[in-house]
Formats: structure tokens, sequence, C-alpha cells
């Protein structure tokens, strides 16, 4: 059997962990690696604020190779667009023909991915899609998948969250109206250890800053 070659979107976060836990029991399924946008004036990782040194580390952690994509700073639509296109060009001419992301049921977003893909050789696939994320909030940590807050939206989440873990404690304390998983943009997770994880990737907490509307809490490697 042939089985599909995938590219998974990789944003250094739980729900990204968990699609490539479940991909990796899917026997049609074969992932051949990871890929991620980074800002390229700070070399980290869009919304996440994770420093690309810490993201390499990662897909070593999870074994598999990672895909950069630098974007500039700012970055317009066309230029996002036209490096994208650029991107996903060169992965068909490798023989790739599906892309997987975690996204849970944002259907704006589900449908960007799918007009982006639409005629290019590539079929989007949605491991996640449609999860309770409270059921699956439950089902990651008990599975042993660990994460930590490293950035937030302090107008949907206390900034005392920051650096937080993604435990049974912190889904207790979650305010009303904040997704267990944070899909609506409430927080955003560095995954350092769980059952697609080879080994745990070191990490520990370092400064927690406000940048443009956003907290970020730097997660660095141990030394």
């Amino acid at each position: 059997m042939n089985k599909k070659r995938v590219l998974l979107s990789w944003s250094s976060g739980k729900d990204c962990a968990w699609a490539l836990y479940l991909l990796r029991q899917d026997p049609t399924v074969e992932v051949v690696g990871l890929f991620t946008t980074l800002n390229q004036a700070f070399e980290r990782v869009a919304m996440h604020g994770v420093r690309k040194q810490v993201l390499q580390q990662q897909a070593e952690c999870v074994g598999l190779p990672l895909i950069t994509i630098d974007l500039p700073w700012p970055c317009s639509n066309e230029d996002y667009s036209r490096i994208m296109s650029d991107f996903i060009a060169r992965v068909v001419a490798d023989g790739i023909q599906h892309m997987a992301f975690g996204d849970l049921f944002l259907n704006d977003v589900r449908a960007y991915r799918e007009r982006q893909l639409a005629g290019t050789g590539i079929t989007p696939l949605f491991p996640l899609w449609g999860s309770q994320t409270d059921e699956l909030a439950r089902q990651m940590i008990a599975a042993g998948l660990q994460a930590r807050i490293c950035s937030l939206n302090p107008n949907q989440l206390p900034p005392q969250f920051a650096g937080q873990p993604f435990d049974q404690a912190l889904l207790a304390d979650l305010p009303a109206g904040v997704d267990p998983c944070g899909e609506n943009g409430e927080f955003h997770t560095l995954a350092y250890d769980g059952p697609m994880f080879l080994r745990p990737l070191a990490v520990t907490v370092g400064e927690t800053v406000q940048r443009d509307g956003i907290v970020f809490t730097d997660l660095l490697l141990q030394q």
C-alpha cells in the first residue's frame, strides 16, 4: 500500500503535536516532515513567539525534519501568497501530495487553507477537525502531552496565565468563555513532551513581555 506522504504544519504548540500523534496512528499516512513560517526579523514563530533554535530542537525531539519558511516583517498579503506559493510548488515537485493542519473548528481558517491549496496538487488534511475542545484538552493531558503557554491575548486571558503549564489545574482556572484549547486566539503553547516525542524537549521559562498587544513568555532551551 502506498502511504500518503504528509507534511504537517507545525506551530510548535499542543494542537499540531496532537495532530502528529493521530497521524502516526493512521496506517495510510506517513508524516515525512514539518513546516513552519518564521518572522524573519526576529527568527521566531509568528503568534507563538517561539525561538527558531527551540523549534529546531523540538523537531529533533519528535524525530522529523523541519522546513522553515522565512517571512519578511512586516509581511504583506502579496508577499505571503508569493512565498507560500513558491514553497508549495517545491514540495509538490518533491512528491508531496498532502499537508495536514491542527485546526479544530474555525471554518474561515479551514476555508482559507483550502482556497490556498486548491489546484496546487496538495490535498489538505484536518485530523483534529470537529473535536470538542474541552474533551480534547483532557485527552491530551491524560495521554501525557506537556506544554506551556508561550503567548496570550490579554484581552481574552489574564496575563498571570503567561508561561503556565497546560494541565488540569490550568483548565480548572480558565475564565468562563475561554476555549480550553485556545482556539479563538486566547493563548498559544509550546509542546515539550508527550506520546509524539522521542525524547522530551528540555525548556526553561524566561522573561515575559508585552509586545504589539500580545503577552509573550520566552521559553528557552535548558543549558
